[in-house]
């Protein structure tokens, strides 16, 4: 379709108004036809026989329905994320939020498991609706919380830069989800005696590791002392300067007195690292200025371009440690301040306004 709008703005680059309307009305067919063909397609997914039985000579026919054939699309769909597909197939048919699989769960639990916000912010469009589905708990006794207890999939978890950052996501959607459901199923026990809260502490056991490592060496990268470090004992080698105990001290303190708790990583951990690669940036920029004016203020050789060289090859290096580290910052305030949209959207895509029920 894209390609056929491209051909008809560009057959007359200054057409007549006559030629406008022409090319209007073709516009509004072709758009016309696309609409008409998405519904038939999604009339042709969905249009199936109402059951199906195996029909295999060695397994007896109960008459017993197995899975529609709408249901295994409709889940599939929620596992991998297309969230306009369903958005389309509710519009037409809104029962489809009752649908369970054979695990008992909804496409919203399923959209918790994998992890997809997108269907998962369905749920504020359905009304008190979500009150009878947010119960709802599979054969193991798992809940919607439990759901999102256990750790993502790793190709979810590769979406979010940094080990640190994907443990705040993955804190981010537990306190989500445990703000959805009713009070009184946060505490509930599956058939393995956990509640959801000690799940997520078991399966994000390893991720709070890594990311612990991850923040402590991003830290001492970042406050290299001069000479290094003894390997033998972790102190700087130049020590005995005084002046050189202050930055000793804050990175000590940036990479070792945070207690590295899993709510560490939600707001307190990316805040510090946030901080310190501001001040950072900050601290090497004013200190390349300076280096620069006091060039300019004691030379007097008389060669105008001899400073300007020296206060651009001063300059590339603050570039390009920018450069590298900028990613890191952006990524870090997106993940941070950014989240808060993550959930509860304002615009609304199921219906208009919230169903009165």
């Amino acid at each position: 379709m894209h390609v056929d709008i491209q051909k008809i703005i560009k057959q007359d680059t200054n057409p007549a108004t006559s030629e406008k309307e022409d090319q209007v009305l073709r516009l509004e067919k072709l758009i016309s036809e696309h609409i008409a063909k998405m519904h038939v397609e999604t009339q042709n997914v969905i249009r199936v026989p109402a059951e199906t039985t195996s029909k295999h000579p060695n397994v007896p026919s109960t008459g017993k329905v197995i899975r529609t054939y709408p249901d295994r699309k409709l889940f599939v769909a929620a596992e991998m994320g297309n969230t306009k597909f369903l958005v389309e197939l509710i519009r037409q048919y809104p029962d489809l939020i009752w649908k369970v699989n054979d695990d008992n769960l909804t496409i919203f639990h399923i959209a918790i498991k994998h992890r997809h916000e997108g269907i998962y912010n369905l749920l504020y469009e359905i009304g008190s609706m979500k009150d009878l589905i947010t119960p709802l708990k599979d054969p193991n006794g798992n809940t919607m919380l439990h759901l999102v207890g256990k750790s993502a999939k790793q190709k979810r978890l590769d979406d979010v830069s940094g080990v640190a950052l994907q443990m705040q996501r993955e804190l981010l959607w537990f306190q989500e989800v445990e703000a959805m459901i009713p009070r009184s199923y946060r505490e509930r026990k599956n058939k393995d005696g956990l509640t959801a809260y000690e799940l997520f502490t078991m399966e994000h056991k390893d991720l709070v590791t890594l990311g612990e490592s991850w923040m402590k060496e991003t830290a001492n990268q970042s406050f290299t002392l001069p000479g290094g470090y003894d390997q033998n004992n972790g102190l700087p080698f130049f020590r005995s300067k005084a002046i050189l105990m202050l930055p000793s001290s804050c990175s000590y303190l940036s990479s070792h007195t945070s207690r590295y708790a899993e709510r560490d990583f939600l707001e307190s951990l990316p805040k510090k690292l946030m901080g310190g690669l501001a001040t950072l940036i900050l601290s090497i920029t004013t200190m390349t200025i300076t280096f620069g004016v006091s060039f300019f203020i004691f030379y007097d050789k008389g060669l105008l371009w001899t400073p300007i060289l020296i206060g651009v090859l001063a300059v590339m290096p603050v570039l390009l440690y920018i450069k590298l580290q900028i990613g890191l910052f952006v990524d870090v305030i997106r993940s941070t301040y950014g989240s808060r949209y993550l959930f509860k959207p304002q615009k609304h895509v199921l219906y208009y306004e919230n169903p009165k029920v």
